[in-house]
């Protein structure tokens, strides 16, 4: 069935590239206008794709992103939270710098932008809000402390929004992806062995595409997931950690 987002208008944070990229492309493709917010510009082009510049961690600048895709637009019906980062070291290792600047990317930030839009749903009755967790955030990892805490925070999140903004009879839905392995950028600089042993976790005997994360975020997007909220969607080719 196409144009499933017909009409709907959909800000996907971290946008420019990898699943946030993804993520527009399948939107766009089914009729959604789409802005792609991220740091750096898009890796691509695609029709019905824009690009904001956005720091999720910086919230005068989430709210100056907002408006204007509500001055533009006049709504957003679909938030994908998809913006993050790493900073890996074993917890004897790890920094302040470096447990901060990922909970200020991966948690606040996604606390900011569903702050914005998450009320704004509200008031037109209608939404999906998408964020991206982790497998990591369900099952933890060595060497992710930082990581694993703000992927389990954004799973406690979406089930609070879920209740939040359901309230007074709004058909605004919150859930979450968590994503197993999926060949991003930040995989290609992973050593073969790693990877290997990575695939061989899964019961599927492989790792994820970005795409396949996509056609998960579109699923809760559109109206075929109209019964789905505060449900946390693994899709990891069967991973356990």
């Amino acid at each position: 069935m196409a144009n499933r987002l017909e009409g709907k208008v959909a800000l996907v944070t971290g946008g420019s590239a990898g699943i946030g990229a993804e993520c527009c492309k399948a939107f766009a493709a089914e009729g959604a206008k789409v802005v792609a917010g991220d740091m750096r510009p898009l890796t691509y082009e695609a029709d019905g794709v824009e690009y904001m510049q956005l720091n999720v961690t910086d919230t005068e600048n989430c709210k100056t992103v907002v408006d204007a895709i509500v001055a533009k637009y006049g709504k957003v019906d679909i938030l994908v939270n998809n913006a993050g980062i790493t900073r890996d070291a074993l917890i004897q290792k790890m920094t302040d710098e470096m447990w901060d600047a990922v909970i200020a990317v991966n948690l606040k930030g996604v606390f900011n932008m569903t702050r914005l839009v998450g009320p704004l749903m509200m008031e037109n009755g209608y939404g999906s809000i998408i964020s991206i967790s982790s497998v990591v955030g369900e099952y933890g990892n060595t060497g992710q402390t930082n990581y694993a805490a703000t992927k389990a925070g954004v799973i406690g999140m979406t089930k609070t929004w879920a209740k939040e903004f359901a309230r007074k009879g709004a058909n605004v839905r919150a859930n979450a992806i968590a994503p197993g392995y999926v060949m991003t950028d930040i995989l290609k600089t992973v050593p073969q062995d790693l990877l290997d042993k990575f695939k061989g976790l899964t019961m599927l005997g492989r790792l994820g595409q970005p795409e396949e994360i996509a056609k998960a975020a579109l699923f809760l997007a559109s109206d075929d997931a109209s019964y789905v909220t505060g449900h946390v969607l693994s899709v990891n080719g069967g991973m356990r950690l």
